[in-house]
C-alpha cells in the first residue's frame, strides 16, 4: 500500500512539474519555471528543520549534508562517489522561504556554473506543511532543455523523499544505499 501511495505522490509531483512548463503570470513570456508543490504531514517548524539544518537534511537527502543558514552559506550535498548537489543560500526568511543558487547535476556542466534560482517556499496549512519550489533563471539550449527534463523529475523526487521522511521516520541509510552515517 505505502509504494503505491507512493508512486503516485511522485506521479502527482511530476505531472505539477510539467504542467508548471508555462510562465507564471509575474514572469516575462519566454521565461519558464520549474515549479513543484508537495503538502507534508508536518508542522512547518518540523519540515523547517528538516530542511534548513545540517542535521535535518542528513535525515532524508543523503547523510553527507551540509546546510550552512546564512547568506553565502552553503546547502549541499555530498553523495557517495563523490557527487554533489545543492547550492549556495542567496536568502531565507526562517521558517518561511529559502533561496539557493542552484548547481545542476555534473552531467550539465554549463547549467552547473551558470546557475538557476531555486526558491522553497514553507505554508503552514494546519497539521501539515506545503512546501513549494519555484526554480527559474533557466535559459535556451539543448543543455538547458536536458537539465529542465532531468530536474523536473530530481526536483519531483527531492520533495518526495521529503514527504516520506515525515512518513516513514529519517532515512536508515545502510538500508537506502547500504553505508553507514
Amino acid at each position: 500500500m505505502r509504494t503505491i501511495s507512493f508512486a503516485l505522490l511522485i506521479a502527482a509531483v511530476i505531472a505539477t512539474a510539467q504542467a508548471a512548463d508555462k510562465p507564471a503570470a509575474a514572469q516575462s513570456e519566454n521565461q519558464k519555471a520549474l515549479i513543484i508543490a508537495v503538502t507534508i504531514p508536518a508542522s512547518r517548524a518540523d519540515v523547517w528543520h528538516a530542511f534548513a539544518t545540517s542535521e535535518g537534511l542528513s535525515t532524508w537527502l543523503t547523510p553527507g549534508a551540509v546546510v550552512a543558514l546564512r547568506a553565502g552559506g552553503e546547502w549541499t550535498a555530498h553523495y557517495p562517489g563523490g557527487k554533489t548537489g545543492g547550492g549556495t543560500i542567496i536568502s531565507f526568511v526562517p521558517e518561511q522561504e529559502i533561496v539557493i543558487s542552484a548547481m545542476a547535476p555534473e552531467q550539465f556542466p554549463t547549467v552547473r556554473a551558470t546557475r538557476t534560482r531555486a526558491r522553497f517556499h514553507f505554508e503552514s496549512r494546519g497539521e501539515y506543511t506545503l512546501v513549494q519550489l519555484e526554480q527559474t533563471g533557466w535559459q535556451n539550449g539543448e543543455e538547458w532543455d536536458k537539465a529542465y527534463e532531468y530536474l523536473t523529475a530530481g526536483d519531483a523526487q527531492l520533495l518526495a523523499n521529503l514527504h516520506r521522511r515525515f512518513i516513514n521516520g529519517p532515512f536508515d541509510w545502510t538500508k537506502e544505499w547500504g553505508i553507514k552515517k
